[in-house]
């Protein structure tokens, strides 16, 4: 026994610079991207925003169908007719991810009329963009139910399948906000660090898992409706990125079975000076960025 665990022990860093050569060697040769032509994918908030962008992704490289959930018909069909223009299936079903039954009844629905869900793009969430004092306690609870248990509800609801399978992966669209929170976005902000907590276990739990992965997104603030009127304080240093780049970044991290993606790249920085600096030169860079008075202007969808 001593001798097994002292063998483990001089491979582990064996293991670590190969793997980390291996990743550098991937960074430099192009790497080889996963065909979606048999793939069926299902993006939750797929009828404006991120979520309509990343279903014309997903249809320009080649997804064999596309379903669209959403609590807004209009837009799913505008969005549906766009996604059947380009020559692939597309199905919308009106659901509220934050209502459980609903969930499990439209799943069943989908499955039934379209068939097995290989890809879940868990795309949809909402912000109320206020103070905690100044919040209502139903938009909270409204943000909690869809950003993070809906999450819960979508993957148990399509993960079964998948695994039987053993093909599947399921896509968070997170926010850099579940890393470095700010003020004016409480719910928001508690919802995503719950998401991202929900997506690093689902992703360990999935490794003895063949076939069927995750890929966790978290894009800094993106230039969308639902935040309207968010005022970063250097936006040439800083620009908002425009949601066609996270959705191709995005379908792209999924083909190369990434399972973390910050946006942009800038981000890393920020991860690595809140695991370095002190508490008050946080604060310091918080205030020189804006991020302490960047919701103060926010309006959010109309």
């Amino acid at each position: 026994m001593i001798w097994k665990w002292l063998g483990a022990l001089l491979l582990f860093p064996v293991q670590m610079v190969y793997l980390m050569v291996k990743a550098a060697v991937c960074l430099v040769l192009p790497p080889k991207l996963r065909d979606l032509s048999q793939e069926n994918v299902l993006v939750t908030g797929g009828g404006r925003g991120i979520g309509r962008h990343l279903a014309r992704e997903f249809a320009r490289r080649g997804a064999r169908k596309i379903i669209l959930w959403g609590r807004t018909e209009k837009c799913l069909k505008e969005t549906m007719e766009e996604i059947r223009m380009m020559g692939t299936e597309c199905h919308y079903f009106i659901c509220d991810v934050g209502n459980r039954e609903e969930v499990y009844r439209q799943a069943k629905a989908v499955r039934e009329k379209v068939g097995d869900i290989t890809i879940l793009v868990n795309n949809a969430a909402v912000v109320h963009g206020k103070s905690l004092m100044d919040s209502d306690d139903d938009a909270l609870l409204k943000s909690q139910h869809i950003n993070t248990l809906g999450q819960f509800w979508t993957t148990k609801a399509f993960l079964p399948r998948m695994l039987e399978l053993q093909n599947g992966h399921i896509v968070c669209l997170n926010s850099v906000l579940a890393l470095s929170a700010i003020p004016g976005a409480i719910d928001y902000c508690t919802s995503k660090a719950s998401s991202f907590a929900f997506m690093e276990s689902l992703t360990l739990g999935l490794l003895d898992c063949p076939g069927v992965n995750a890929t966790t997104v978290l894009p800094f603030h993106t230039s969308t409706e639902m935040f309207q009127g968010m005022r970063i304080r250097f936006p040439s240093l800083f620009p908002p990125l425009k949601p066609e780049t996270v959705a191709r970044r995005t379908v792209e991290a999924v083909q190369l079975n990434q399972a973390f993606l910050l946006l942009p790249w800038t981000m890393h920085v920020l991860v690595i000076l809140k695991s370095i600096l002190p508490q008050a030169a946080l604060e310091e860079i918080h205030k020189f960025s804006g991020s302490y008075t960047c919701m103060n202007t926010f309006k959010g969808r109309t």
